[in-house]
């Protein structure tokens, strides 16, 4: 039991955090040639940990704190006690985040099914759409665990991912390495990144009523960070040994499974990162769920059960349209766009904002 309770405490929400963002964050690796590799192999590295992973940590920390201190548990609560009136400035961007994401997560299921086991593209998505409204539909405590356990899983995945494409492809992956091609704006890159994925941490919030310590909730944050970005790292090194021709891929993930032709990993590997995408989604969707229930209870009313996978769907079906301009496109034009609005709403206000309060509370307790 105490060891469930550590878990829960220290890990949970690293875990969690992780398998919201690994679908919209690298999933299927567009995103990390987009933000890291373009800008060359050893500064790609530069940018995933300098940047992004320093300040994933440092956002997670305080956000695990603030959320702590003032019980804000769903990002209604989180940003009303943190911009005041404001809050719905989050919101709005929150929603085009969540139907951005929606859509590239979309496109992939659909991409991923169509490509390796010829089953229509409507299929991907219909059973992306099923097992999300099923989990959204059992709630909370069948969320926790799937997300922990699939991450785990994921884990285990791209490490072996790792070491079958270092065994047939070392030698270009210690070359590319070596390379002196360096992009300076690997610094805004690893900054992109990081930003827009900050726009995913609401989906976290449900699960950090487990902390109940500020060295628990800094701690986690901190470790939520690398835990985050530590399967980005290894799809990262997998992919550098087809450096540069992966550039323009649009699932770089299948163009690296197909070069190391192994039919079982392959398949094995197309499972979790089709599990990976209904993770985010229920993330994502959950958060909303939660914000919704947020709503009606200072209302003194609840949100009905079968309610949530008829909003989960609502919210998928939307997302389908958009998801008609491409990986590409979404990665390339949409997330980066987004970026700056999360920074302006949410990380500035909270590392400025939000620590003050954290300050001021302790000081009047």
């Amino acid at each position: 039991m105490k060891q469930n309770s550590i878990f829960r405490k220290y890990f949970l929400p690293g875990f969690v955090f992780q398998s919201v963002v690994i679908a919209g964050g690298y999933g299927t690796g567009r995103e990390l040639i987009e933000y890291f590799l373009q800008y060359g192999p050893l500064a790609g590295l530069l940018g995933m940990f300098l940047v992004t992973t320093v300040i994933w940590s440092l956002v997670l920390a305080v956000t695990f704190e603030f959320s702590r201190k003032f019980k804000a548990f769903d990002y209604r609560t989180f940003f009303k006690k943190l911009l005041g009136p404001f809050w719905p400035f989050f919101e709005v961007l929150y929603l085009l985040m969540l139907f951005l994401v929606l859509a590239v997560i979309g496109s992939a299921a659909g991409v991923i099914l169509k490509d390796n086991f010829g089953l229509p593209y409507m299929l991907g998505v219909c059973l992306m759409l099923a097992a999300v409204g099923f989990l959204t539909f059992k709630g909370r405590k069948l969320i926790e665990n799937f997300l922990s356990s699939w991450s785990i899983l994921l884990y285990l995945t791209y490490g072996a991912f790792f070491v079958i494409t270092f065994l047939k492809f070392g030698p270009e992956i210690q070359q590319n390495l070596e390379s002196s091609f360096i992009k300076h704006q690997w610094v805004l890159g690893g900054f992109k990144y990081a930003l827009y994925n900050m726009g995913i941490i609401p989906a976290v919030f449900f699960c950090l009523t487990h902390i109940q310590t500020r060295k628990e909730a800094v701690s986690a944050g901190l470790m939520g960070g690398l835990i985050g970005i530590l399967p980005g790292f290894l799809f990262y090194m997998a992919v550098l040994g087809h450096y540069p021709e992966i550039l323009p891929e649009a699932v770089p993930a299948l163009f690296v499974l197909k070069q190391i032709n192994v039919p079982l990993f392959m398949i094995l590997f197309q499972i979790v990162l089709f599990g990976t995408l209904i993770e985010t989604g229920t993330g994502f969707i959950h958060a909303v769920n939660e914000r919704i229930q947020s709503s009606l209870q200072a209302r003194g009313k609840n949100l009905p059960r079968w309610m949530r996978p008829v909003i989960a769907s609502m919210l998928i079906l939307i997302s389908i349209g958009i998801s008609s301009f491409g990986l590409i496109n979404l990665i390339a034009k949409g997330y980066g766009s987004i970026s700056w609005g999360f920074f302006a709403v949410f990380i500035i206000p909270l590392l400025t904002l939000g620590i003050y309060k954290i300050i001021k509370s302790k000081s009047q307790s």
